[in-house]
């Protein structure tokens, strides 16, 4: 197989274009061409307003060693088509199925890969199925009415599900784990544009479907779902796993297991207390929390893209990093171009937010989270949980700052500390009750100066970024988990046969390095134990 490297196109090419500049590069004619699949699709703004895909692709031709004698480039080389391989499973008996608490990416595409592979695993979901889910957000979101249990945090998808959908990453793809959840997520009703998008997203519509269908996969291979399930303690013996406790609308009971995944998620606080007084090591971490800013989505698009006029290639999006003279990291977070501000409370008494996007992104607004780095110096408390009560601490005074609704604030009257009136030119794209409050009193002032340092810099990398009647909304506390949960090269727990999993336990940062870490957990008790069936 031949791979050429960044084969430019403008950005309205027709389709047939690309296969005939591949052609053309390698100087034979389409029809030698017998394969053709692209790898990679980025934009390329450096010449802004005239813009150009940059693609990956790779072909496949009856003769492919003498067209690559014949043509002499770096851009094109021969590669071998590699694969994603489920390990061979392992010999020891498993006596009951593999228990997943969380139906985040992690637990889904942890008990995916194993009911694929014949383990039948059983997933405990505290929230309820997608569907009754999105009634009961939208119920919150309408009239205050919280369901601590099922809620934007909880529930069949997890926290990803109320979110833009983005599916990039950072983490390395050695494996080709992410590869494999991209098909994944393809398998199960994404656009084929995820495949090789450099910025891939599904949006908060589509990413609900596809959670509902993996779940209906998981059961048609014999393993089961079951929702308004919350694990309320686990059952240790001689240091080993040997159940869960857990409490529904029956009841409660105790699920044999001897192998347990934790997957559950950034804001399972009462998991990690329970954690915590079995002796489970864990560490508090640093993290970032900060407020949520909206904008006018064609003063994005004009900046990104020279031109207010987008729509083939989508609303532009945006990646802001600084350094404060103090040493704090300030940087935009979950960026949701046509997106929405919204309500992502799970606790009484306490307020946060997140940014959401449907798959079209066609919002008025772009919005993004400007986070502040916190270490556990700055926590309350010097504990493994040190990070949560500043957690708490923050969203119950962002639950007080506007009687329960978002706070907003416009950010010039931030910077002046003075309660909005009104909004400017910029209208509030909110899913949730809110109304003006004091947004500058949710964080510590040291927070506030950082932001405040970082905006003046970020309006000179996005002309207007900083204009006055952007509106700030808060507080974004729950960016990623504030512990890490210990686990060894097993990729267990000092409690043996107790698999800490994705995001919540710390080891992930996003949908798609959750899935994966979902997949590493379950080859890690593959490797182990015998199929079920």
């Amino acid at each position: 197989m031949i791979r050429i490297n960044q084969l430019k196109l403008p950005v309205d090419h027709e389709p047939e274009a690309i296969l005939k500049k591949a052609a053309r590069l390698l100087k034979i004619t389409p029809e030698e061409i017998r394969d053709f699949k692209i790898r990679r699709r980025s934009l390329d703004a450096r010449k802004k307003p005239d813009l150009y895909y940059s693609y990956t692709v790779d072909v496949t031709l009856t003769r492919e060693s003498a067209v690559l004698h014949k043509v002499k480039s770096p851009q094109i080389s021969s590669v071998r088509d590699e694969r994603y391989r489920f390990p061979v499973p392992g010999q020891q008996v498993l006596k009951n199925p593999p228990v997943i608490v969380g139906t985040g990416p992690a637990g889904l595409f942890c008990g995916l890969m194993l009911a694929r592979n014949g383990y039948c695993p059983v997933l405990l979901e505290q929230g309820d199925n997608v569907d009754k889910r999105r009634q009961q957000v939208d119920r919150f979101w309408k009239d205050g009415t919280l369901n601590p249990r099922s809620n934007v945090q909880f529930g069949e998808g997890g926290a990803g599900t109320f979110s833009d959908g983005k599916l990039n990453t950072l983490v390395k793809d050695t494996y080709m784990r992410n590869t494999l959840v991209l098909e994944l997520f393809h398998e199960f009703g994404a656009d084929a544009g995820i495949l090789y998008d450099s910025k891939p997203h599904v949006g908060t519509d589509v990413l609900a479907e596809i959670v509902k269908s993996m779940r209906q996969e998981i059961e048609r291979l014999g393993g089961s779902v079951r929702f308004g399930s919350q694990m309320t303690d686990i059952r240790i013996e001689n240091g080993n796993v040997c159940g869960v406790l857990v409490k529904s609308d029956r009841g409660e009971e105790v699920i044999s297991t001897q192998t347990l995944v934790l997957a559950v998620g950034h804001s399972a606080r009462d998991t990690f207390e329970m954690l915590l007084q079995h002796g489970v090591p864990m560490d508090p971490k640093s993290f970032a929390v900060g407020l949520r800013i909206q904008h006018p989505q064609r003063l994005i698009d004009l900046s990104q893209y020279g031109r207010t006029e987008s729509k083939k290639l989508g609303a532009a999006s945006y990646k802001l990093t600084c350094q404060t003279a103090e040493g704090r990291g300030v940087y935009s977070f979950c960026m949701c171009p046509g997106g929405y501000v919204v309500d992502s409370s799970s606790e009484a008494g306490k307020l946060a937010v997140n940014g959401m996007s449907y798959h079209a992104r066609a919002g008025e607004n772009a919005n993004s989270a400007l986070i502040v780095t916190v270490t556990p110096k700055d926590f309350p408390d010097a504990g493994p949980l040190g990070g949560i009560a500043f957690q708490r601490r923050l969203e119950e005074r962002a639950f007080k700052a506007a009687d329960g609704k978002i706070p907003l604030q416009l950010y010039k009257d931030y910077c002046d500390k003075r309660i909005s009136k009104e909004a400017g030119d910029v209208e509030p794209q909110i899913c949730g009750r809110w109304e003006f409050g004091d947004v500058r009193s949710l964080m510590p002032e040291s927070l506030n100066m950082a932001l405040m340092e970082a905006m003046g810099n970020f309006g000179r990398m996005i002309h207007g970024f900083d204009r006055p009647d952007s509106i700030l909304a808060g507080i974004e506390s729950r960016t990623s988990s504030p512990v890490r949960i210990w686990r060894n090269e097993t990729l267990e727990s000092e409690i043996c046969g107790l698999y800490p999993c994705g995001e919540g336990a710390g080891y992930a940062g996003g949908i798609t390095s959750a899935a994966m870490d979902g997949i590493k957990v379950a080859e890690a008790i593959a490797c182990r134990f015998k199929p079920l069936r």
